[in-house]
């Protein structure tokens, strides 16, 4: 039978559940992963939770740890289900399975169905997007820790493949003991029966293997012990004392070590290369070409006894460049291309993501029409820890160690560098050192392995330098938008039109790193308009559109994608209106509101406990936005002065409803996480390219904002029952707008092109 259609069946000796169809949803039934067999006493329930001999639970955790607290988050749903502590679930990461793989957070990408039976736009897949899904899906099992789904995706599959584990578990202490099993109570792992019969689920874990419970339920909202409740992260005590793995940390017996050189400028070839120089420095090996793949750049590999050494010969490499494939007018350069994406804005038509109303009917009529152009720039992801992956080819087999966020992309890539299929092909995931979506990629997994292929199945570990990771990132896209609302005689807001212009991620995305996929692929991408098309406002007439380009910069999924400069084009421009129709912005968006309760208590929850319209001490100001991505909607109030000159921000409340919140603690940390990276972005972020060179190199020409310049904040959730949605990312979007309609109120100077200055 075929891997996608094999029913977890019971097989004896490798201890699999049989798991009926009505027990567990579709990617619980599906496989049988290779890490749930059974290794020293273990016995695998079903294809999500090992039982250990003494009594503790072993998750197949597969998501990556990146620092959004998914190790915690998918254990505590696992231990809340089993009746277990917290720190009796233990991890092990999943291998390459179907059962594990994360579709949604690239369906969330694709195209919209023209029209629905309401005449507005909405996203449906079509059948080219369901044809590319199902192929990624089926010659990859595409498993992805990305677009702030790991707990929702996660949410019901492992709650039910716990309380499964859970329930076989009781029923067969129930047979051993002759009671009924509603008799017994389970309690930390513990199971008793007033008779004095009690055993931990080690002890029944062999029995439970190949029964099928015959009530399965899941725990009701008022028996939660964990979920809802603050937990301390568990990965923090590994982080602290160095024991974390992270991909840099790989240590493997004669293992080598690699560094690059790749051309200066984007798309560049070589000429020629002169390594005289570095083969004769200590502890040099050899120098390894590299043929461009998934994306990777051109340029070559330095291979030797430690990165130090490696690092220094590849500087005293002699390399003549040239550039590779330009535009019309020459080689990339950002000014010239931020006003041609300014020309197609105003001589494109675009895709429309959404249509209601008339808009073209509301502008003719209109006394007055408000309009305004916005700009953001290229940025890099600049991770805390470079580009690296460990490679080692040798007896055919190919095994990777990465710091990846698909792994079943980089065991793709890897197969296709090495010639050999992918089952054989071995991926570990180690921690990463942040993400932001710049390890979606595997332009650094295809390098490793061709450096390893030729160091005769040694082990090689390829470390990016940080010059080398700021100039030849995956960079978000630079986008412009033209915002226009109609005014009535009334004063009121008739329609709003906007529509913006910039690279398509997607499609470049797939092109270049699912080796699956044959040719090109091309189609509207909806996250190049997200955060445009779906506002929460109730204006009666409303049409969003965006002009795709390809301007020739590599671009990548950068932390909330589109949203991420949407929101500062809709949120700074909505503030635009409420001061041209001279009304308070918190009471201009409440009164658009109206229709859109989650978003409206959002908004009055950031609103109160900033205090808004209460007195700030002179200097300072306050600005608010709020946005909605991942399926969660969060609102900020930003305060801010000006210190020598420069804008200081100095507090920012979030109000956010992302659903159920499984760890308060990790929903406050990602808030904050999002408010220091966006302000990193809004203050500091840009990259510019001249004659086809990334003119930013390392922190000193892209700076982050420091620790005596981070901002107190503060993060209240909204009470839901709703399923979880994304907390990882929805806190990035709104700060920039925040911030920037705070300066307007500060200085009078409204700034519509990031980064924002004084």
């Amino acid at each position: 039978m075929k891997r996608r259609t094999w029913l977890l069946s019971a097989l004896g000796a490798t201890g699999t559940l049989i798991v009926g169809w009505g027990v567990l949803p579709a990617r619980s039934r599906l496989g049988t992963p290779a890490m749930m067999l059974p290794t020293q006493g273990d016995v695998a329930l079903n294809g999500w939770i090992k039982v250990r001999a003494d009594g503790g639970v072993t998750l197949a955790m597969h998501r990556s740890e990146m620092g959004q607290g998914i190790h915690t988050a998918l254990a505590m749903l696992v231990a809340e289900e089993m009746d277990l502590p917290l720190s009796r679930i233990g991890l092990e990461q999943a291998g390459m399975d179907a059962i594990y793989g994360n579709v949604a957070m690239f369906v969330g990408s694709l195209p919209f169905h023209p029209m629905d039976s309401e005449g507005d736009k909405q996203p449906l897949l079509v059948q080219t997007g369901e044809w590319i899904v199902g192929k990624v899906a089926r010659e990859l099992g595409i498993n992805a820790t990305g677009g702030s789904s790991s707990v929702a995706d996660a949410w019901s599959p492992l709650r039910q493949a716990a309380a499964t584990a859970r329930a076989s578990l009781l029923e067969s202490a129930a047979a051993q003991w002759q009671v009924a099993a509603s008799e017994i109570k389970v309690q930390a792992g513990v199971l008793s029966h007033a008779s004095g019969k009690t055993g931990h689920y080690g002890e029944f874990a062999k029995a439970a293997a190949g029964r099928t419970p015959t009530v399965v339920v899941l725990k009701d909202r008022s028996q939660w012990t964990l979920i809802g409740q603050p937990a301390l992260r568990t990965d923090v005590p590994s982080k602290t004392n160095g024991t974390a793995g992270f991909g840099v940390d790989v240590r493997l017996p004669g293992m080598l070590f690699a560094s690059l050189r790749q051309a200066p400028m984007l798309g560049g070839t070589v000429q020629s290369v002169d390594d005289k120089a570095a083969l004769a420095m200590p502890g040099i090996e050899r120098v390894v070409p590299l043929t461009p793949v998934a994306g990777s750049s051109a340029g070559s590999a330095v291979v030797g006894k430690t990165t130090w050494h490696t690092q220094q010969a590849a500087r005293a490499l002699q390399v003549q460049w040239a550039q590779g494939a330009q535009g019309a007018q020459g080689a990339l350069d950002t000014e010239r291309i931020k006003a041609e994406l300014t020309s197609k804005l105003s001589s494109e038509k675009g895709f429309a993501f959404h249509d209601r109303g008339s808009v073209d009917k509301a502008e003719a009529g209109a006394a007055r029409l408000v309009e305004a152009s916005y700009h953001a720039p290229y940025l890099a992801h600049a991770t805390m820890e470079p580009m690296n992956c460990t490679a080692q080819v040798k007896g055919g087999q190919v095994e990777v160690w990465a710091p990846t966020q698909v792994p079943g992309m980089a065991r793709a890539v890897a197969a296709q560098v090495a010639g050999v299929s992918v089952d054989k092909v071995t991926v570990h995931v180690t921690q990463l050192g942040g993400g932001f979506g710049r390890r979606l990629e595997v332009d650094y997994v295809a390098q490793a392995v061709q450096v390893a292929m030729a160091c005769a199945g040694k082990p090689v570990q390829l470390t990016w330098s940080r010059e080398e990771d700021t100039t030849h990132d995956f960079y978000r896209p630079m986008h412009v938008a033209q915002l226009r609302a109609a005014v009535t005689a009334q004063g009121t807001i008739d329609s709003l039109r906007i529509k913006s212009a910039g690279d398509a991620i997607t499609p470049r995305w797939m092109a270049r790193g699912l080796p699956a996929l044959s040719g090109p692929v091309d189609m509207p991408d909806k996250t190049t308009s997200e955060g445009l098309f779906d506002q929460p406002y109730g204006f009666v007439h409303q049409h969003m559109s965006h002009v795709a380009t390809q301007m020739g910069v590599p671009v990548g999924f950068w932390r909330s994608v589109g949203h991420s400069h949407n929101a500062f084009f809709s949120e700074s421009f909505i503030d635009e209106l409420a001061h041209e129709t001279q009304q308070d912005p918190l009471a201009f968006r409440a009164n658009w509101l109206a229709k859109a309760p989650r978003h409206l208590a959002v908004l009055k929850l950031a609103a109160d406990k900033a205090q808004w319209g209460s007195a700030l001490p002179a200097g300072h100001a306050r600005g608010i936005a709020l946005h909605e991505s991942f399926g969660s909607i969060v609102a900020q109030v930003v305060e801010v002065s000006l210190q020598n000159g420069a804008p200081r921000v100095h507090r920012v409340v979030c109000a956010i409803d992302c659903g159920t919140v499984i760890n308060p603690n990790t929903v406050a940390q990602q808030m904050e996480s999002s408010v220091i990276f966006g302000l990193s972005a809004a203050l500091y972020g840009r990259i510019d390219i001249k004659a086809g060179e990334v003119q930013q190199s390392n922190f000193p020409s892209y700076p982050m904002v420091q620790l005596a310049q981070a901002p107190f904040v503060q993060t209240w959730s909204v009470p839901s029952t709703r399923a979880p949605s994304g907390v990882g990312e929805p806190g990035l979007p709104p700060l920039a707008p925040a911030l920037g309609n705070a300066l307007f109120v500060l200085t009078g100077k409204r700034q519509r092109s990031l980064p924002l200055q004084a």
